[in-house]
């Protein structure tokens, strides 16, 4: 804008005034500019270290889950005879009564009927209502001249919602209908007909039955192959019965070590916390302090964690708390075993501190080291956690950063336009003093002359 109007003078005064407005700018804005860019660095290096910390606590958390997901005290499950059946562990539950001896009664079996055979499955079959009736209620199934065929009559019992479903087989002697229910006895169907004639053959190819199990010695019936509460926290998947063989299902490898869990726990703990130790430290001695240091939200996480080893985690047996066992909390925070505390916890009752870790039924009462971890982690993430609370803030810090950011660019810009409108102003009156210097010194010269 200067420049516009002092060349459209056609004058100028000698002195560089862009790069003097440019100059002025400068210190006026890189003090505030300095001050809010050291303010904008530490907010980013907060904001990464709380996101880092809720990351550190939720993949703790996940650790100690993964060990204690039911499965960590017996291995992975194993069937003697896999032929007969295979057992996985339930999930959210933790195996119970292991080995157990099972043997296969009888398998379940579903109700399956058979039509008479027809040239194709697009073959007029004749318009009458099929009722099918069973444990769920009766259920008309309408064969008219939209659907009078074995297909049409197979999607109208599919879409009957009656427990039934029905497909077609088709050789080379032709077509017929097969209708299946669900497994056990009490899936069980009959089927009558009317407005037709003759009616339909339906022939009966398989009986329902229920399956049959002995669990070591204890007959249980179930209308599925697919049994769970036979053995606690196992679910028994059925493939064929062989009444009188026994077979054992037991974990693939020796049940976990407590002293080793206990351990585990005591380690990845201690990283975590050594990393919040770092992040939280004060800058002394003129030092630089951790990104964390004096944050609310890092200072709660620190005093929730110390509290795991007080933290009840069950309300039954000698055990009750990790401080119970042996696990104490050292003056940095970091936790430490007493080895003579556990070993002999271990020997008194090592059924006991399993299920205090982890307990076969979770409650209020009985929460276990992963439902301790739980109450952590949404005290401190949850919608009014204490993370959350900081990153909020951090964020509207970031936020009013930019605002100050924009204001001091806008501000500026205000500046720039009235120094420069300033300046131009200056040329004008040094061009006319110039004018009027020449002006006089022209006449001057010419008196002279004279």
């Amino acid at each position: 804008m200067f420049g516009n109007i002092a060349n459209s003078l056609g004058v100028g005064s000698g002195i560089n005034t862009s790069q003097l407005v440019t100059d002025l700018l400068a210190a006026s804005q890189s003090a505030k500019l300095g001050q809010l860019n050291q303010r904008a660095q530490l907010n980013s290096s907060q904001i990464s270290a709380t996101a880092a910390t809720k990351s550190a606590i939720t993949t703790f958390s996940a650790a100690v889950k993964e060990t204690l997901n039911g499965q960590g005290f017996v291995g992975e499950l194993v069937s003697g005879r896999q032929d007969l059946a295979t057992a996985s562990a339930v999930k959210g539950a933790r195996p119970e009564g292991l080995p157990a001896s099972v043997e296969v009664v009888q398998i379940a079996v579903a109700q399956r009927e058979i039509s008479d055979v027809f040239a194709t499955a697009s073959t007029a079959v004749g318009e009458r209502t099929l009722t099918i009736n069973n444990n769920g209620g009766s259920f008309d199934i309408v064969i008219d001249s939209s659907n009078n065929s074995l297909n049409g009559m197979r999607d109208a019992i599919n879409a009957s919602n009656s427990g039934v479903t029905a497909m077609i087989l088709t050789d080379k002697t032709g077509s017929r209908l097969v209708m299946e229910a669900q497994e056990g006895v009490d899936n069980a169907f009959t089927v009558t007909q009317s407005g037709a004639s003759p009616a339909m053959n339906l022939t009966n190819i398989a009986t329902a039955l229920d399956s049959i199990v002995k669990i070591d010695g204890i007959e249980l019936n179930n209308s599925s192959n697919t049994i769970t509460g036979a053995i606690p926290g196992v679910q028994i998947s059925l493939f064929a019965a062989q009444a009188g063989t026994q077979f054992t299902i037991n974990g693939a490898s020796e049940p976990l070590d407590v002293r080793a869990l206990v351990t585990e726990f005591v380690t990845a703990y201690n990283e975590l916390r050594s990393s919040l130790n770092e992040a939280t430290k004060p800058g002394l001695a003129g030092g630089s302090g951790g990104p964390l240091a004096g944050d609310r939200g890092a200072r709660e996480v620190i005093r929730k964690l110390s509290q795991l080893t007080s933290t009840r985690l069950t309300d039954v047996g000698d055990f009750k708390t990790l401080a119970d066992i042996g696990v104490r909390t050292e003056n940095d925070g970091t936790l430490s075993i007493n080895s003579q505390r556990l070993d002999a916890a271990l020997a008194l009752d090592s059924g006991a501190i399993k299920l205090m870790l982890e307990p076969a039924v979770t409650s209020e009462t009985q929460i276990g080291l992963s439902g301790a971890l739980d109450a952590v982690s949404t005290a401190l993430q949850g919608d009014g956690g204490a993370l959350n609370a900081s990153q909020k803030r951090l964020e509207a810090i970031r936020e009013s950063i930019e605002v100050s950011r924009e204001k001091i660019t806008s501000d500026g810009e205000k500046l720039r336009e009235q120094l420069e409108t300033s300046f131009a102003g200056l040329e004008r009156q040094l061009s006319l003093l110039r004018s009027t210097q020449s002006y006089l010194e022209q006449q001057f010269a010419s008196y002279n002359d004279n």
